[in-house]
């Protein structure tokens, strides 16, 4: 469209409006389709403050977990079953940081140019990824369990090899999970878009309500039960050792006393962990599970700023993970330091003491 000049005392109505329509093709993400393109995404101040925040939060992420995959897969001290969960963990929180959420972001700053086919396959990668790390959180539950509750059986049940498949058939099951909420979408590309130019999907509310029970309500009674279980055995334990103490040197009050505190003091420790795993699993899931539970469906998620700001909870999420599971191992601290000297590069270094 050719803009043509316009006296500025003697505008005619034309030229009016043909200012107007080149303003309104300037807001369009493909301007040649005029009455099917998308507008191009204004954001608000307060918008534009939690994308920069999560790009910081995005490489905050990739940065911690990349730590944790170098760590395990190097030092051979740490080639055990329990860090086996949480290198499978790290995995599926880094690609949330290196893939997810820069993406979604992109989503919500600029058009989305990249097609339906690429549209799906995001789409599709963020319900498997995500899946995937809430599955590394179930098997590391279950970790905790059988070493806390059955220690004399944990070597048996839970070798290297076994905890490999068992990471194995969680990625393979999520995999297959993730093609179940988006058949329809992997069958029709694109059905749910409104106009050229944005990147959404339509589900199904009976699907969100499958998705609510076997992704949510049910991993979640699991998670809490199994701590519960654990903190028990915790504290069982620990007034065994207290009853034995009191039982063999009744006559040492001094020790008994200190033994006591010892005591409370790794009950008060045991809880105050095992309640932050669940406070933080729950802060980050219950938001967005709520919504998709009082919704009708999840047309237009793109548009809507509650669902994309409970987005970044559940990827904050993949944030905290490497904090809560390998920030309270003491070998994290040692790996760390041999890492970022760049001591990692010596000969030898993968026989280094860490433990």
């Amino acid at each position: 469209m050719i803009n043509q000049p316009c006296d500025k005392h003697f505008c005619s109505d034309s030229c009016s409006s043909l200012l107007m329509e080149t303003q309104e093709e300037d807001e369009l993400c493909f301007p040649q389709f005029l009455n099917s393109s998308c507008k191009k995404p204004t954001l608000l101040w307060s918008q534009t403050v939690i994308l920069k925040i999560a790009s910081f939060i995005s490489v905050l992420t990739v940065f911690l977990n990349l730590l944790i995959i170098i760590s395990i897969s190097h030092f051979r001290q740490l080639h055990t079953p329990t860090n086996s969960l949480v290198l499978s963990l790290a995995v599926s929180d880094f690609l949330v940081g290196l893939l997810l959420m820069p993406v979604e972001i992109f989503r919500k700053e600029a058009c989305w140019l990249l097609g339906d086919i690429v549209c799906v396959l995001y789409n599709y990668l963020t319900f498997h990824i995500v899946s995937a790390s809430l599955g590394n959180i179930i098997l590391i539950t279950v970790d905790r369990y059988v070493a806390i509750c059955y220690p004399l059986h944990y070597p048996i049940r839970f070798s290297v090899a076994k905890v490999n498949c068992s990471v194995c058939l969680c990625w393979l099951w999520y995999a297959f999970y993730s093609i179940f909420f988006l058949k329809d979408e992997l069958i029709q590309p694109g059905r749910g878009k409104s106009c050229i130019g944005e990147c959404v999907v339509i589900i199904n509310f009976v699907i969100v309500t499958i998705d609510l029970v076997m992704n949510f309500i049910i991993p979640v009674i699991f998670i809490i039960f199994m701590y519960i279980r654990v903190f028990m055995a915790v504290v069982s334990q620990a007034r065994a050792m207290h009853s034995h103490v009191t039982t063999v040197k009744p006559q040492v009050s001094v020790n008994l006393r200190k033994k006591r505190q010892r005591t409370k003091t790794s009950e008060l420790k045991a809880a105050r962990t095992l309640g932050v795993v669940v406070f933080v699993y729950l802060m980050c899931y219950c938001p967005f599970y709520c919504f998709s539970l009082i919704g009708d469906n999840l047309k237009n998620t793109s548009s809507t700023s509650f669902l994309f700001f409970f987005f970044l909870l559940i990827y904050f999420n993949s944030c905290l993970n490497p904090l809560i599971y390998a920030l309270l191992y003491p070998w994290f601290k040692k790996a760390a330091k041999i890492i970022l000297t760049l001591q990692i590069l010596r000969p030898g270094s993968c026989d280094a003491s860490i433990l």
